[in-house]
Formats: C-alpha cells, structure tokens, sequence
C-alpha cells in the first residue's frame, strides 16, 4: 500500500513537470513567431508571461495586445501612428482615445511599491497617479479599462486563455487547476506571469553607455560630463532632486526617479482633450487630486518622445525650456517653441512645489546641450541607434 501510494505520488510530480516541459518547449518554440525580445530567463512562469504581453486575443476585439502600447522595439512605447503622436493610445476598439500618455515600461520593475515616505508624501506604485500600488496590480489593470484592452470581466479572460491549449496546460502546471475557479485566483496569476516577465533583463538590462561608464568600459564626451555634472548638481539645474534614487549621484542601479508625485504646473494638452470628448470642464486631478504625477524614470527618455504625462511636448528640449522658464525671464522664456504660444496656465495651479521649480539658476543653450548629451547617455544598447 505504502509504495503503490508513492508510486502514484511520484506519477503525478512527473506529469506535472512533464507538462510544464512540454508548455515551455511550445511557447520557445512559437515565442520568436511574435517577436525578437529576449531575456535572461527560461523559467515557465516568464516564458508564459511574455507569451501573454504579445497575444492580441486577450483584447475584446483581438487586435491590441499589452505590446501595442508597450514596443519593446521602442523602449516599451506606443509607436503607433495616430493623429495625437501618441500623447496617448488608442484603445483595442479602434476608436476609444485616453487622456495620458502610456508611459514607458522599460525599468519599471524598479519601482517600489506605493508606500508614504512621510506624513502626506507618496512614492512608487503604477502609473501616472499611482492607482496601482505593485507591478503585479498594474498587470491586470490595462485588460478591463473601457478604452485600453477592454475585456468585459474574467470570464471572458477565462474564455480566451480556453482557447489554447497551451495556456490551458501552463496556467493549470503553474497555479493548479483551481485557478480556472474564481476570477482573482485567474487574475493574480495573469498578473504574475506578465510581472515575471516584466522583472528581466529585457526591460531593465543596465547597459546604457552611463551605466558602461560606471563600469570603467567608456569614456563620456566632454559634453556629456559637462551634462552629468549639472545633473546632479545641487542648486544649479536642480534635476536630481526629483530624478535621483539613491542617495549618492553615479551610483550603480540608479533609475533617475524618485518615484515621488508632484505637480509641475502643466497646462491642458488642448489637442488631445478635444479629440477625446473629456470636455472644457474636466480636469484631471492625478494622484489625489492634486494635480501631481508620479516622476518618470529617465532611463530612455531620449528615445520615448512625446514628454509628460499628458503627451504635451514633442521634444526633449521643449522640456527642458519648461523647467528653465521658472528660473528666467525675458526673451523668448515664457514661450513654448513648438507653439510659439505661453506655456499656458497650469492644469491644477494649487500643490505646485514651487520650491523645487524656482530653485535653479537660468540655463544657457551651452547648458541644455550638455544636459541632452548626459540624458542621451541614458540609452539602453539596444536603443542606441534610435538616437538623433
């Protein structure tokens, strides 16, 4: 009795690792089928999740899949084409147009999760107002927005993945066949998988031409020093106050975010809040309603135009503009180049950190140029020949 039970204990480990096998040999075998992202993992559990970011099936109408908004040919940006240069995307039903630019997803793994940082200061969580406190809950988030993926409820995310049995197979060897029976259950393992995936090194490889600085494998351009050095200047351009992690500048692993909310007094991105019916009258209040933004990683930044939360700069040195109209007067500094308009008046004027935004000194075309240069050397490799 003893050994028949065993025996039928190690008959079912062996059909479970068997069919893992099995699951992970198909999604190899069809992953290069959909694209050429690699990583540093062959675990089951991020072979499934990647499998899952590329398939346009899990969309109400079958034509956008995770990858639509997130390229990874692009740093893990929309590159589609549309009217509003992707200030923001275009939901799964060809029609339906958010507010907010779909931020990058290159090194978001490094975001901690939403936590206080002290009374009434927030950091990390997902996207732009942080409404999702991990990287697992921001997972699922884009599969039941109305003007993103726009799946009804679980049951039809249960329906899609029944249609192949190769989800079958991995989501029952990885989760057990309970997970098919409520939909959190099949929710939280969706989110694990795309997670897990998210987590390599194929969104957070470290090998900018700064990071290969740090590792004594290239010397910056003397423009490009000259840049580093005002970045992480205190009192001069004043980047790093929001655009630094770690608590000394050139540190390993730096992600260029604080990963704090603030309100930098952007105004509407008129535009686009035309073209999606949002109306005169709405505003959008961010994180807790205060007009205030998670602050983005820099990591790429000079490959994933268009800027800010809401699209509204085309140009890195529109941006940069920005910032230097708080610390300058006269001349063309209160005039957007792209519109040759004002700068126009902040969305949500009350919570502005005026402190940080006053607390520079102007910056000369010499300055900005040597900023761009630091900021280009932010540029994973694989990216490098997407630089102008």
């Amino acid at each position: 009795m003893w050994i028949t039970s065993v025996s039928l204990t190690a008959l079912t480990i062996f059909k479970k690792y068997h069919q893992l096998i099995v699951v992970l040999v198909f999604f190899i075998n069809t992953a290069s089928a959909q694209t050429s992202a690699t990583h540093d993992s062959a675990d089951p559990l991020v072979v499934l999740g990647q499998q899952l970011f590329f398939d346009t099936d899990l969309s109400f109408n079958r034509t956008q899949s995770c990858a639509s908004c997130h390229d990874p040919a692009r740093a893990f940006t929309d590159t589609r084409v549309n009217p509003f240069n992707a200030a923001a995307s275009i939901g799964a039903d060809g029609a339906s147009l958010g507010d907010r630019q779909a931020p990058s997803l290159s090194y978001a793994a490094q975001t901690p999760d939403l936590h206080e940082v002290e009374e009434g200061v927030f950091a990390g969580g997902y996207f732009w107002d942080g409404r999702a406190s991990s990287l697992e809950q921001q997972a699922t988030s884009p599969l039941y927005s109305p003007v993103e993926m726009a799946l009804p409820d679980a049951s039809v995310l249960k329906e899609r993945l029944f249609e192949k049995d190769a989800y079958k197979n991995a989501f029952s060897a990885l989760f057990g066949n309970n997970v098919w029976n409520e939909a959190d259950a099949l929710n939280n393992a969706f989110s694990s998988a795309v997670a897990a995936f998210q987590r390599t090194s194929l969104f957070s490889p470290f090998d900018s031409r700064y990071d290969r600085y740090l590792r004594g494998e290239y010397k910056p351009t003397l423009r490009e020093t000259i840049g580093m050095g005002l970045f992480f200047s205190q009192g001069f351009a004043n980047c790093s106050h929001c655009h630094q992690l770690n608590t000394l500048p050139n540190s390993p692993g730096e992600t260029f975010s604080n990963y704090q909310y603030e309100n930098i007094g952007l105004s509407v991105n008129g535009a686009l809040r035309e073209a999606n019916g949002k109306g005169a009258d709405y505003i959008d209040g961010g994180f807790m309603q205060q007009g205030r933004f998670k602050v983005p990683t820099l990591r790429n930044v000079a490959v994933t135009a268009p800027y800010m939360h809401n699209g509204i700069f085309n140009e890195l040195r529109t941006v940069l503009l920005f910032y230097n109209k708080f610390n300058t007067t006269g001349g063309t500094s209160q005039i957007n180049p792209e519109t040759q308009q004002p700068w126009g008046e902040p969305e949500v004027d009350a919570q502005r950190n005026m402190e940080k935004l006053n607390g520079g000194i102007p910056l000369s075309r010499l300055h900005m140029e040597a900023l761009e240069a630091f900021m280009r050397m932010l540029t994973d490799q694989q990216y490098e020949h997407l630089l102008p």
